[in-house]
């Protein structure tokens, strides 16, 4: 997710879509430890994208 994207979004969507990628970054960790995970570079896609967000939730 780029940044432009994420300022289109409004305040409560942002922050639906950090508790959305939160709980995907759990899933993943999750598959990760049983060892069903495909992609393992999703996971550091994910919290980029979390880190993404908190910056721009923080600018505003």
């Amino acid at each position: 997710m780029k940044a432009g994207e994420i300022r289109e979004l409004s305040l409560e969507e942002r922050q639906r879509k950090l508790v959305d990628l939160k709980e995907e970054l759990f899933n993943l960790y999750f598959q990760h430890e049983i060892g069903q995970l495909e992609n393992p570079k999703k996971m550091k896609q994910i919290k980029c994208d979390i880190a993404r967000i908190k910056t721009i939730i923080k600018e505003a």
